[in-house]
This record gives structure tokens, C-alpha cells and sequence, in this order.
């Protein structure tokens, strides 16, 4: 018998080899003839007799004439079999790792002559992990996905302020579950006969919002181009900000249109270009000094009937001394220069370019919309690192450089198909993410 290890080491498994009070000893091993037979299972560790256990869970088998066992089946996958920790009465063996195709809820013990013996158990998969959702501000009567891995049926889902409602499908990667009336905003937990876990991200989550585009303290435009906010029946609440038009073309090459595709928030201004009391900095309402473990957030609607098909959405930031809405020179409450109103730190046109996030969803397939409704965009600030054709840029990014925020959809790098969109966007903030 070829013999392999599934443990960390000899010591370890010496420990839990003599936790079944074997007296064999198992330097002796000799493959057997006949079959085996399995009395019970038992913890490795601890004298409890089980009939499930997690996978890569340590157990053992406790019968007879288990030296015949050649190769052993949790469902369909095949366990790491060591002689070392093999007797006649007992065998030591971990749970595989990998989740099964057909789950029989079977262990299978094959002998050398191929006689197959085989045994009621159940592998539980791990505890369920979640990831995102796909519209954190859904509202109540809503179905929203939720994915992360391990979510195995039945699933449980518990939004704040409500009793835990069943999710209505799952494949094991992702679930589907409409939103109770009452759900509060606040984290939401997901739970399977493995166990039970919370989601980093929140339910309605206000934390860190820099752009509701409903209301103050929460700015709205403040640089050179005031594009449209408003609202409309597809509104997710109150109103949103859009880009681009059913009378706008977008060229191939995502053409420099400005005055349709970018929005600028620039703070400080000329009146007061140094105590931003009008136009706060960015910096002023979320503390970006955690940024590598944060991210930008926002709600997405781009209608099927304006796909988007070129241009990336270059979301650009920058500190006052790259871009104020104020006169350049001027020495802020901080110490600070600030850079003046332009759009240099775009294109890098005489200056370094800002660091940026460049999304360009529609790369894969040359078209995306969001099948006309509403979906959370998740970007995090570690992949703020890119200049505007998508090469690399090694502009240093500090707590300070999030002071501003320019979303402009233009070049990027790539090619795609002359096209009209209608890009909304609402709840831009800056929360964790992990």
C-alpha cells in the first residue's frame, strides 16, 4: 500500500492515533484479507460517537479487521489513507476537503479485492462565508443575491430588526431571498446546518457616504461641469446622478465629452479657497486612514435599451494639491498648496496623473448593462492604481489623496463600439470592506 500523511506532523497524529487506545503497533502493519466492519464513529480527539462531521475533520473508525481497508469514500471522494494510524480495531482517517459531486451521505471502505463495505455518514460542509449582494440598498419585497461560498441549502438569512427568512434558491456559491418588510439597515447573517456567518458589508449602509444626491451635509458637483441629477420612476430613492443621454454618442475610442460623461468634486473654491467651509474636502467626512482595507461603493442602473460599450469609468482622486476648486498657490488651514481648478491630473498633461480606478464592465462581452435595475458596484481603493490608458501608475496614495473624486467616462485604454448610455449612479461612499 502506497502510504501518504494528511497531518501536520508524526506528533500530532501519534496523539490522536492513541486516542483511540489502539495497542497495535503501526510500524507493523499488514494489508488483511476479508472484509471489514465499522462499529461506530468517534472524534479522534474525544471519546463521542458521531454520525456527521465538518470536512478536513480528523475521526475515528472504530470495528473490525480495518487493516483490509484499502482505499475509503466520503460520498465520492476519496480520502488519504496512512498505515501508520491503521489497526484491526481502529482506523484514523481526515475528512476530504473537497466538496462531493453526488452526495450519498456514504462513507465507502474498499478492500484490495475490490468488496466494497459501506457505512451512514454525513460531511457537512464548512461554515457559509458571504461575500456581496447584489443590491445593498434593495428595498423590502425585493429579491437580491447574495454570494460567498458554502451555501448550501436550507439557508436562513437574517436582515437587522426582523426574524430570519429562508432563502428561496441556492447553488451553493450564491442564494436568492426577497427582502422582509421592517429589514433595518445593519449587517445581515447567513445561516446552514454548518453554521452561521455575518457579512462585512451592511444592509442600507449610510456609513461613510459622500453622494446621496438628496440632501446636505452630503455634497453634489462642484468643479467645471454640473451634470444632471434627478429622478424618475427608476430611482432607487429620492435622486441620482447621470451621465450621458439617449442624445449622446460615446465614439469607439470612449472620445473626450466631458460635459456629458464626467463629474467633478472639487472642493474649496475661490471665495474661500483655503478653509473649505462651503465646499468641504472628502477627507472632512470619511477617515481614509484605513483606505488599503476600504473601498468605493456605489448603486449602478444602466437601462438594456443604452447599453454602455465604450470608454472606461476612470474614478480619479486626488489631494488639494492636486486639484481644489479654488486659485492655485493658495496655502490652506492645513499647510497645504492647492493645485487651482484644471484637469491636468487627468491626462497627466505637464503633471503627474492622479491615481485611478478604471471599471470597464463591458470589456468581457462589448456590451453591459444592468438588465434595467439597480446593482451595488464594489471597487476597492487597492486597485486605485492605474493612469488614464490603463498603464500603471506609481503616484504614492495617502489619507490625503481622497479629498476629491472625478468619475469621468473616457478612454482607459479601450476599444469598444460607438454607443449612447445612460449611466446612473447613486450612494457613492467609502466604507470596508474586508
Amino acid at each position: 500500500m502506497k502510504v501518504k500523511s494528511t497531518y501536520k506532523s508524526l506528533i500530532l497524529g501519534a496523539l490522536l492515533f492513541a486516542a483511540c487506545d489502539s495497542v497495535d503497533y503501526p510500524d507493523r502493519f499488514v494489508q488483511a484479507s476479508g472484509v471489514p466492519t465499522v462499529d461506530f464513529i468517534r472524534y479522534a480527539d474525544k471519546d463521542v460517537i458521531i454520525t456527521q462531521a465538518n470536512m478536513e475533520e480528523v475521526l475515528c473508525i472504530v470495528g473490525d479487521n480495518l487493516t483490509s481497508v484499502h482505499d475509503i469514500y466520503f460520498n465520492d471522494q476519496a480520502a488519504i489513507l496512512n498505515s501508520s494510524y491503521m489497526t484491526a480495531k481502529t482506523l484514523l482517517v481526515a475528512v476530504p476537503k473537497t466538496l462531493p459531486v453526488e452526495e450519498t451521505n456514504k462513507i465507502y471502505l474498499h478492500t484490495k479485492d475490490g468488496q466494497v463495505v459501506t457505512y451512514d455518514f454525513k460531511v457537512l460542509p464548512p461554515a457559509p462565508k458571504i461575500t456581496t449582494m447584489s443590491l445593498e440598498w434593495a428595498q423590502p419585497g425585493e429579491k437580491v443575491t447574495i454570494n460567498g461560498s458554502y451555501l448550501f441549502a436550507p439557508v436562513e438569512v437574517e436582515f437587522p430588526g426582523v426574524d430570519p427568512v429562508t432563502a428561496t434558491a441556492s447553488d451553493g456559491n450564491s442564494i436568492e431571498v426577497v427582502v422582509p418588510e421592517g429589514a433595518q439597515p445593519g449587517k445581515i447573517k447567513v445561516s446552514t446546518t454548518s453554521g452561521t456567518a455575518q457579512s462585512v458589508f451592511m444592509y442600507k449602509d449610510s456609513r461613510g457616504m459622500l453622494f446621496n444626491f438628496d440632501n446636505d451635509p452630503h455634497p453634489t458637483n462642484h468643479g467645471w461641469h454640473a451634470q444632471v441629477i434627478e429622478t424618475d420612476g427608476t430611482a432607487l430613492s429620492g435622486n441620482f446622478l447621470r451621465l450621458g443621454g439617449t442624445d449622446v454618442t460615446l465614439d469607439a475610442e470612449g472620445g473626450w465629452k466631458d460635459g456629458n460623461f464626467s463629474f467633478e468634486y472639487w472642493p474649496g473654491d475661490w471665495d474661500d479657497p483655503v478653509s473649505y467651509a462651503d465646499s468641504p474636502r472628502l477627507t472632512d467626512f470619511v477617515d481614509f486612514s484605513n483606505w488599503k482595507n476600504m473601498a468605493l461603493k456605489f448603486e449602478l442602473y444602466i437601462p438594456s435599451a443604452n447599453a454602455w460599450k465604450a470608454g472606461a469609468m476612470q474614478i480619479i482622486i486626488g489631494g488639494v494639491d492636486v486639484v481644489t476648486g479654488g486659485a492655485a498657490g493658495a496655502v490652506d488651514i492645513d499647510g497645504n498648496v492647492t493645485a487651482g481648478a484644471n484637469n491636468m491630473f487627468i491626462s497627466g498633461d505637464g503633471v503627474p496623473q492622479a491615481p485611478r480606478a478604471l471599471f470597464v464592465p463591458w470589456k468581457a462581452s462589448g456590451s453591459y448593462d444592468t438588465g434595467d435595475k439597480w446593482i451595488t458596484v464594489t471597487i476597492p481603493y487597492t486597485d486605485f492604481a492605474y493612469k488614464s490608458d490603463g498603464t500603471a501608475n506609481t503616484e504614492e496614495i495617502t489619507p490625503k489623496s481622497f479629498s476629491s473624486l472625478t468619475i469621468f467616462v473616457w478612454a482607459g485604454g479601450v476599444t469598444g463600439t460607438e454607443c449612447q448610455p445612460v449611466i446612473k449612479i447613486d450612494n457613492i461612499r467609502a466604507v470596508p470592506y474586508k
